[in-house]
């Protein structure tokens, strides 16, 4: 009798408090936090840009390497010639990079970036040096200095504050320099020539700002990387500002066979600035 009360009062309590529980409110798993994505420059990047390069006035400076040519030289018949400005617009390049931002957000960036730049800088120059002893036609002479391309290897620091940085640039410059140098008899028959044409290096510095455009943009739409069936994901425009110095070269100005005797030297330096605005497409982004 007991056993079967003790029995009966179990089943009681289980039916009580399984009417309980299905009286208690339902669990529902907590929601799934997704975080806000924050911007970082870090990644490789390529792009265009389009530039305007200029120049100041230069002194190209000319000496005898003969008592003869010294004393033209030290009479005024084959002056020193200051080159003319020259400013060339419009021209193109491109280049390519990669950034580190420590921080996403707002942070340090470091990188570096290579460019090249289509230039065709020319400047040149005509003198009329002083005739010779007991005559008065002049000795004429021209001169012609031009930087074909410019390339820069330049390492990069900045601070971005979320999607817009600013940044310095230094480091290596190269590029095909030209330098063109003839003298002219009173006749204006060509007595001594010199030519260079190759390879110079130097140094560039400088810096620019960048902003990275919003990736819902319809700016964004036109990446190159959509076109390609690249992920590109983020777009950016930049300015910025490089003085470049591919050093000092000295000419060698001989004389033309049968015309002239003794040679020159004529003394080049390529230097200047460059302006630069250009549309870079970022392939790895937040």
């Amino acid at each position: 009798m007991i056993k079967k009360l003790l029995l009966a009062s179990a089943a009681t309590a289980l039916i009580a408090g399984s009417a309980h529980a299905a009286d208690l409110p339902r669990r529902e798993p907590p929601p799934v936090f997704t975080p806000i994505p924050v911007f970082t420059w870090t990644g490789f990047y390529a792009g265009l840009h389009s530039a305007y390069t200029f120049t100041d006035r230069q002194r190209i400076t000319t000496v005898g390497n003969t008592a003869v040519t010294a004393g033209n030289v030290a009479a005024g018949r084959r002056v020193p010639a200051v080159l003319t400005t020259t400013d060339a617009i419009a021209n193109i390049g491109g280049g390519f990079g990669y950034n580190y931002q420590f921080t996403p957000g707002s942070g340090f960036v470091v990188g570096f970036a290579a460019d090249w730049t289509w230039t065709d800088v020319t400047k040149s120059r005509f003198v009329l040096g002083a005739p010779l002893a007991g005559s008065v036609v002049p000795n004429p002479a021209s001169y012609r200095q031009s930087l074909d391309w410019l390339g820069t290897v330049n390492g990069k620091v900045g601070y971005a504050f979320d999607r817009f940085m600013v940044y310095g640039l230094g480091g290596f410059a190269y590029g095909n320099v030209f330098y063109d140098v003839n003298f002219y008899t009173p006749g204006n028959a060509l007595q001594f020539a010199g030519r260079y044409d190759d390879l110079s290096t130097g140094f560039s510095y400088g810096g620019g700002v960048e902003w990275a455009i919003p990736t819902d943009s319809f700016l964004n739409r036109f990446a190159i990387g959509s076109l390609l069936g690249i992920k590109s994901e983020a777009v950016t425009l930049k300015a910025e500002y490089l003085h470049y110095d591919l050093g000092s070269r000295n000419v060698l100005v001989a004389a033309v066979p049968g015309v002239g005797t003794g040679s020159y030297t004529a003394r080049f330096r390529t230097e200047g600035s460059i302006v630069r605005a250009g549309l870079n497409y970022k392939f790895s982004a937040f």
